[in-house]
């Protein structure tokens, strides 16, 4: 079974060599119980770690079961040991922070059982050696002799067939030591024995054996195997086939060791609770820079979602613009400052002129297109990608979205508004500029509309708005009222909505000029939810504006009845929501008063599209609808020339138009005059003399009053009835009116009327038989759009990333069309903030490098606390090895201790960076407006757990690596 063949085993010490060993050969039976006696050095503990495999030979063969063991690798040794060795020492050499239990399932652990077998197998073990009632005891909590027992169960529990016992009663009474002898002659019924003692009463009452030591030489045998004559090695009959060969290959697969690394988990936790305050400390000191690069990053965390919030408010405000007639503002700019660079080419000794203007309006014209949007939009709605990109892409349109509101006043048109016109602000044709300027008004603070198209996306709209009464609206007739952060609404708005009175505002800016004392309602009116919620408006499509009438289609705004008629029977529109600005939002989407939806556009442009006179224009696109004359052609333009000829020689005066041109300026002020305007100049021909007395007889003393009287007098008056002089159609504030006029003044008037009848009589001899206007202008006028065909796209970006990525969408179709169908588009953000994202993760890499070098400090501690584990783990080691753990398994536990003590670190730093994350955030609020709310990302807070049990692990690697090649002899020698 056991066979030594002239084991020798030498030191080296310094510079000489010592011999432990020389020359042993001793055969051992199968089952007998064998003591080694000898004095202290006589190499007793040698023989023992040798055949125990602990330690290895320099010369000689040890043979087991027959088989040498010159070729064995460490794997097979340690399998060895787990297998065919068991260990019971003097000093017990059993963990002390593992329980009973875990102590004698140790040696199973590393045979690859499973658990419930382990479990089994541990506690009938200890019930073997009378502990049964002790499973869960530290052994500090146990006698000598217990520990002892618990000792020899663990190197029962394996059921090896060789039992080593260095000094099993060298450390117990009398008693005991009785004891336990007793035990082991029991064991030695069934297996080999090799006990080393100091004691020869023991070993001659119990031992079968006795074998004597004496400097190295065994010089004693009382019961050796065929007189102590070691048998050859039998050789096999046959060579081994590869079966063979791969069968013996599986079976020492099966028998190698391995420990898993959740039992090196066990058995580090279970050490580092028995150093608790230690092990917080050393995890404290580790998670320092855990915390400061959790800081770090929850603050540029929360920096970031404010980006990311105000990147994305700002884009639902400031989108990229597409219209169908556009200009590249960047390639205007890059023309004109290469043209200034070129033109800076001459001495400077005198000034000279830069053609700035004329390269500019050169330039323009250059870079002005006309966008094909309808291909456009087809190519959007057809890219997948889209969606993921953008918040919304909204596609607007030519047609006007009437609006209009009644009351006791009347029927009032509330969009678009014409405030600022009845006010005397501006003229008409500079309102219908600025309701026409889109999604820029509102961009610019300019906008004079207050209903605006709501972005199509409710989640935005939900972090931007909240909801303070009613809901979102659902259908295209549906709409919400916006109020500002304070519950307020611009009296401009209620003017607009006709919540006040606008008739209160007609020509208020004129008479403010004029000097008068005006005065303007600045009570603060308050609204309940419910009044506001119950507003109802009227849409009318353009095309419900016009009646036809002999065969022509009529402009019929100017009437009264047919306006309320029309109003009536329009579209009725509901305020179902009230909305705030939320207090975070940095940017809102709707840009008016009232938001609506786009599926209310739709709606009014199939209005309009199915409507009796587009369709009539559209069945004839020759013929002009409200006039009923053809629209004028090319081929029909020659035709028109020469009617003009004939009708301007009929006509006849000499007077050129150049001249007349320069008489309206005059005409303008006798107009004036007329009026009794007192800040007309004074018309050329009269002297001041007479202009101050026409102002004493028209009432000086109150031209603003005049002024006022005049217009509103001449606005509806029939002029011709003053040329003939029948005042009978005239109305009695008329007829007051030009009774208070001087002769001077009526004169004027009358002058005044003969001119323009003139103009008017040119201008109709002028038009001959063709329509003034085209096709597209009539189109444009009725309000007609097709859905395919949008005026302008605005594309909306989640954020600068995404529209970086649009913007090469756009380059890619770009790339794919012809110079014909390529788009320009303007993008009014630009390289606003799009560096600011960039800016702060520099900051935030270059503050975490400093911290990070704190964490790299912790981790080259925690190495040297595991190094110093280590050195108070040597015996713990020599245990492990003992029982048949491998270099590797070692390195695990280790490591494994390593790993927790990263894992506690990260943790408590991510715990602690939490806690911190409540002060810092009310700092940031007592200090700041902006809502910045720091938070540690679950993805960063689990990255920095990782990092920290890395890194850790590496400081951890070299401690675990001279644990591994600790010699286990001297480790179990180690207190």
């Amino acid at each position: 079974m056991l066979s030594l063949k002239d084991i020798k085993k030498d030191y080296v010490v310094g510079d000489s060599t010592v011999s432990a060993l020389k020359g042993v050969s001793i055969d051992f039976r199968e089952n007998e119980f064998v003591s080694i006696l000898g004095p202290s050095g006589c190499g007793k503990t040698t023989l023992l770690n040798i055949i125990g495999g602990l330690d290895r030979y320099t010369s000689g063969d040890l043979n087991i079961n027959g088989k040498s063991t010159k070729d064995f690798k460490d794997c097979d040794w340690d399998s060895y040991r787990n297998h065919s060795i068991g260990f019971v020492f003097q000093s017990y050499n059993l963990i002390p922070h593992q329980t009973v239990l875990s102590n004698v399932e140790l040696a199973l652990t590393l045979s690859g059982v499973s658990k419930s077998e382990r479990r089994e197998r541990a506690v009938k073990a200890l019930e073997q050696v009378g502990l049964g009632d002790q499973l869960h005891k530290k052994p500090n909590q146990m006698s000598g002799g217990q520990m002892q027992r618990v000792a020899i169960a663990r190197a029962l529990v394996n059921e090896p067939d060789i039992l080593l016992a260095d000094e099993p009663t060298g450390a117990l009474d009398t008693e005991t030591s009785v004891q336990i002898m007793e035990l082991l002659k029991s064991i030695s019924k069934d297996k080999l024995i090799i006990m080393v003692t100091h004691n020869p009463e023991l070993a001659m009452k119990y031992s079968s054996r006795i074998i004597k030591l004496l400097d190295g030489k065994v010089i004693d045998d009382s019961d050796p195997l065929d007189k102590n004559v070691v048998e050859p090695i039998k050789k096999p009959e046959k060579e081994p086939t590869k079966a063979d060969k791969k069968a013996a290959k599986k079976e020492r697969k099966k028998l190698k060791t391995s420990m898993s690394f959740l039992t090196a988990l066990s058995l580090s936790r279970n050490n580092l609770m028995t150093k608790k305050a230690r092990t917080l400390l050393t995890s404290f000191a580790g998670s320092i820079g855990i915390i400061g690069i959790a800081l770090i990053l929850s603050i540029s965390n929360g920096v970031q979602l404010y980006i990311d919030q105000v990147q994305s408010d700002t884009l639902s405000s400031y989108p990229l613009q597409i219209t169908k007639t556009t200009a590249s503002i960047g390639e205007i700019m890059n023309t004109m400052a290469k043209n200034h660079e070129d033109s800076a080419n001459h001495d400077k000794d005198k000034v000279y002129s830069q053609n700035a203007m004329g390269e500019m309006i050169n330039t323009l014209m250059e870079e002005t297109k006309v966008n094909n949007l309808e291909k456009f939009k087809k190519y959007l709605d057809d890219n997948s990608d889209l969606k993921d990109l953008t918040s919304d892409v909204q596609y607007t349109y030519a047609t006007t979205l009437n609006v209009f509101t009644e009351s006791d006043r009347g029927v009032m048109q509330v969009n678009p508004s014409t405030l600022l016109e009845d006010m005397g602000y501006m003229s008409s044709t500079q309102m219908e500029a600025m309701s026409r300027s889109g999604s820029m008004g509102g961009m610019m603070g300019m906008g004079t509309d207050v209903w605006s198209e709501m972005i199509d996306n409710e989640e935005l709209i939900d972090k931007q708005y909240d909801v303070i009464a009613g809901r979102l609206p659902e259908k295209y007739n549906e709409v919400v009222l916006v109020v500002d952060k304070n519950n307020e609404i611009n009296d401009y708005v209620l003017y607009s909505l006709g919540l006040l009175d606008p008739s209160s505002l007609n020509g208020i800016v004129r008479r403010a000029m004029a000097g008068e004392d005006i005065s303007v309602d600045s009570e603060q009116h308050v609204y309940t939810y419910d009044e506001l919620l119950d507003l109802k408006f009227k849409v009318v499509p353009t095309p419900d504006f016009y009646k036809k009438k002999d065969g022509v289609w009529e402009d019929m705004t100017g009437d009264e009845s047919y306006m309320k008629k029309a109003v009536a029977n329009g579209t009725e529109i509901s305020v179902v929501g009230i909305l705030r600005p939320d207090e975070d939002a940095s940017s809102a989407s709707i840009s008016g008063a009232i938001g609506y939806r786009h599926d209310l556009m739709t709606y009014l442009i199939d209005e309009v599209d199915n409507s009796e006179i587009v369709k009539e224009q559209i069945a004839n696109p020759d013929i002009d609808v409200f006039t009923g004359l053809k629209f004028k052609t090319d081929e029909n333009a020659a035709d028109t020339d020469s009617s003009s000829e004939t009708v301007s020689d009929s006509t006849a005066d000499t007077e050129s138009k150049a001249d007349k041109t320069a008489d309206n300026s005059d005409t303008d002020k006798k107009a004036g005059l007329v009026a009794g305007d007192s800040s007309m100049e004074i018309p050329e021909g009269m002297t001041e003399e007479q202009y101050k007395a026409l102002m004493e007889q028209s009432g000086a003393s109150d031209t603003g009053e005049l002024a006022d009287m005049g217009m509103n007098a001449m606005g509806s008056m029939d002029m011709s009835a003053i040329q003939g002089g029948d005042m009978s159609s005239l109305t009695e504030t008329q007829k007051k009116y030009i009774a208070s006029l001087s002769d001077e003044q009526l004169e004027l008037m009358k002058q005044m009327l003969k001119e323009q009848s003139d103009t008017n009589a040119d201008q109709l001899a002028n038009s001959g038989k063709y329509s003034t206007s085209n096709y597209d202008n009539n189109m444009k006028t009725l309000g007609y759009s097709v859905v395919e065909d949008p005026d302008s796209i605005n594309i909306y970006p989640v954020d600068f990333a995404s529209k970086e990525k649009i913007i090469d969408i756009i380059d890619d179709y770009n790339d794919s069309v012809g110079e014909e169908d390529k788009i320009e588009y303007t993008d009014y953000v630009g390289l606003m903030m799009s560096s600011i994202t960039s800016i702060i993760n520099a900051i935030g890499y270059v503050l975490i490098a400093f911290v990070a070098i704190s964490l790299v400090v912790s981790s080259i501690m925690i190495g040297i606390i595991t190094y110093i584990s280590v050195l108070e783990r040597t015996k713990e080691i020599g245990i492990l090895r003992s029982i048949g753990a491998s270099k590797r398994d070692i390195s695990r536990v280790f490591n494994a201790e390593t790993v927790i003590v990263g894992f506690v670190a990260g943790a408590l730093g991510i715990i602690i960076s939490y806690l911190l994350t409540i002060p810092i955030n009310m700092i940031i609020a007592h200090l700041t407006d902006v809502p910045i709310r720091a938070s540690i990302p679950v993805s960063a807070a689990v990255i920095l757990i990782a990092i920290s049990v890395c890194l850790t692990l590496i400081a951890g690697l070299f401690p675990s690596r001279v644990a591994a090649k600790k010699d286990p002899v001297i480790a179990l020698r180690t207190e």
